[in-house]
């Protein structure tokens, strides 16, 4: 079944406990710190049900209507479709949007071409996981996810000391209709506004933290859950035409806090299993469809960002100098890097698990790792491009206002290549990409969007064929002798 934006809306109002600061929400679809949030991720909804999109955005499985990100990649053509269908997706936000439906659902979906992973010694798990997987694709659910421990939760003695609890999530109990956690976890990016939060880890844990080895699935609303939101930026944009991205694209951040919450055993995915809790997803091809997702996302922001660029300096006629020439070009070689790197994943995709494609592993943390370190340099050239263009424009639009210094506007801010209220829209934009809160909050995130850089290396360590890179080596070294050494001589030859 296809979700329409109406639905979404109606589904967010189920009584969930959300805080900004000392105040609790009571409807996060109507309160100026994140009803246009939900707005856009109604959008998100609405497009994938158009008819016209369905060829995109959709497919067909047991006689339902489907969002493509829930399809199991069989052929290329299969990947083709899941990576169109998270580029028009993107699109409705620029790739603004980093936990959008179609990320976790990615996730889950990924997971569920190989559920035999979820049986350990803790239990058989893999039931569980399809029937939350048909759950998903079924009701369109939006799920965010938590599945990091609190930072100030990593040096665990210091509570024992203190003898306070240690607010890494966890569980507390088993009863025979489910088990209850308790603690935090984060960081739930979307949560505010999605259906459910998938409760995991995909850092390692040690031995001795089977307790936290968590993986299951809560709703938003869930008894003792509550969602402490990061201080929100939608507020502080008066209009979209000062603020265009801030306006509707703040995805909101939240710590998760359970207290005693309930999981039925029919939502617990991993158990009691501190290595095999963060193995799920590199086991199967689970972190790999999210990641694509990610990588695709991005490259939709990329595009945004180079065609502004663009812009900027075209607006003052900079775009005829060679120098910013020549850095444009540098820009739009980056976009063109990264989306090779992207249909790279779906041409030389692998034959995994059994029966299914999987899009390239090491192309796709490759270019995770190349979104993760390049976001910082990339918005500094738009930076630089845009000089101090950005604060020669009035404070806001409300200078149209005035008649009595709107021709002067008009007259005095327009160059050859545009009028003066459309260069201040630009820069307006340019702004909220570079300079805004929201445009901080970005930058810090796409710096840790997979986790901390040692972690997405990590992946590429892992992934790379290293046997391979030796061999090369080892056979041109096999080649050649020491010069003037006496030739070697094989056993035989020295036996006689």
């Amino acid at each position: 079944m296809l979700r329409t934006g109406k639905e979404h809306l109606e589904r967010l109002r189920d009584g969930r406990v959300v805080y900004v600061g000392g105040e609790q929400i009571d409807d996060v679809t109507t309160h100026p710190a994140f009803a246009r949030a939900a707005r856009t991720a109604a959008a998100i909804y609405d497009m994938k049900a158009d008819p016209a999109n369905r060829d995109i955005t959709a497919y067909e499985e047991d006689g339902e209507t489907c969002s493509a990100y829930y399809l199991r990649a069989k052929t290329r053509d299969d990947l083709r479709k899941r990576s169109a269908a998270h580029r028009k997706i993107a699109e409705v936000t620029h790739g603004f949007f980093g936990r959008s439906p179609d990320h976790v659902s990615s996730f889950v979906a990924g997971m569920a071409t190989s559920p035999e992973t979820l049986k350990t010694d803790a239990g058989d798990f893999s039931g569980n996981l399809m029937a939350y997987y048909d759950h998903m694709r079924r009701e369109d659910t939006y799920a965010a996810y938590a599945v990091l421990p609190p930072q100030a939760a990593r040096d665990p003695e210091f509570y024992h000391k203190q003898n306070l609890p240690v607010p890494t999530l966890q569980v507390v109990r088993e009863d025979d209709d489910g088990v209850v956690i308790t603690g935090m976890k984060m960081l739930a990016t979307g949560a505010v506004i999605a259906d459910e939060i998938w409760i995991g880890n995909v850092i390692p844990l040690a031995p001795d933290q089977a307790s936290q080895a968590i993986t299951c699935a809560v709703p938003c609303n869930a008894d003792g859950l509550s969602l402490w939101s990061r201080k929100p930026m939608e507020p502080n944009a008066a209009n979209e035409f000062d603020s265009p991205m801030t306006w509707r694209l703040d995805e909101t951040d939240a710590m998760v806090l359970c207290d005693e919450v309930k999981v039925p055993w029919e939502r617990v995915f991993a158990i009691n299993d501190a290595a095999h809790s963060s193995r799920i997803y590199t086991m199967t091809p689970s972190h790999c469809y999210g990641n694509h997702q990610s990588n695709v996302r991005f490259l939709t922001k990329l595009r945004l960002i180079v065609g502004l660029a663009h812009k900027v300096t075209q607006s003052t006629g900079a775009d005829k100098i060679p120098a910013v020439a020549e850095t444009l070009g540098r820009m739009a070689a980056w976009e063109g890097c990264l989306s090779g790197m992207i249909s790279g994943q779906i041409e030389a995709a692998e034959s995994w698990p059994d029966g299914y494609l999987t899009f390239n592993r090491r192309m796709m943390y490759a270019a995770l790792n190349w979104c993760t370190e390049n976001y910082s340099g990339i918005i500094d050239m738009l930076r630089e491009l845009c000089g101090g263009g950005v604060f020669q424009m009035p404070a806001d639009v409300s200078v149209m206002h005035n008649e009595a210094v709107r021709e002067t506007f008009e007259t005095y801010w327009q160059t050859p290549q545009m009028s003066a209220v459309e260069r201040m829209k630009l820069f307006r934009l340019a702004w909220d990409l570079v300079g805004s809160e929201f445009a901080g909050r970005h930058q810090q995130y796409e710096k840790f969007y997979a986790g901390a850089s040692f972690i997405v290396r990590g992946h590429n360590h892992r992934e790379a064929p290293w046997d391979d890179y030796d061999a090369i080596v080892d056979d041109l070294m096999a080649g050649y002798d020491i010069p003037g050494a006496p030739a070697k001589q094989t056993p035989k030859e020295a036996a006689e």
